[in-house]
């Protein structure tokens, strides 16, 4: 037997997991779960629609985070970023495109930035001095470094994800940009 299916909109469910979370979750935050597979698309009359029941399960999850937060002192919670709207996560540049194996910023941020806490017992860069990330991917390493004042290199084996973090970062030539995705497509 086929169970019936609770089917809702993007802006519906934005709603309901506001009120279920306690939280402002935006339509922001229901696409980017569509977007990564964490709940499934249903697409009827040109609409997409999700799974009210799924979505509940997708939020108990973060839920059950909450109570371990509560009982394991051990772990540094606060790098879980929870309290963030994913267009928080998703800062200034860091929005400009799809990359999965982004970081949020301000997990680098924190090991970055010159604060200590009861995890973070020291200092590991400093503002002048230089951080090399030899797979830079999309440049969150190298963005963040430049808030703080850091240099920081970036080396990665794309030709694509290293124009995305020059973007980032720099002065880009637009004339090079052109002739590099032509060179892509």
């Amino acid at each position: 037997m086929e169970e019936k299916l609770d089917l809702i909109s993007i802006k519906e469910a934005a709603r309901v997991a506001s009120l279920f979370t306690g939280k402002s979750v935006t339509t922001s935050n229901i696409s980017y779960l569509i977007n990564y597979a964490l709940i499934k698309k249903y697409i009827l009359d040109n609409s997409v629609l999700i799974d009210k029941e799924e979505l509940y399960k997708y939020y108990e999850k973060g839920n059950l985070k909450n109570k371990y937060m509560e009982k394991d002192k051990t772990i540094n919670w606060k790098l879980a970023f929870s309290e963030f709207k994913e267009s928080e996560t998703t800062k200034h540049v860091h929005r400009l495109h799809p990359y999965k194996g982004k970081f949020i910023p301000q997990l680098v941020e924190y090991f970055l930035n010159t604060e200590k806490d009861e995890f973070k017992k020291e200092v590991f860069f400093n503002a002048g001095e230089i951080i090399l990330d030899p797979f830079c991917g999309s440049g969150t390493t190298l963005v963040q470094a430049n808030e703080l004042g850091i240099n920081a290199i970036g080396i990665d084996i794309s030709e694509f994800n290293s124009i995305i973090s020059n973007v980032k970062i720099g002065k880009f030539n637009l004339d090079i940009l052109k002739k590099i995705g032509k060179k892509i497509e």
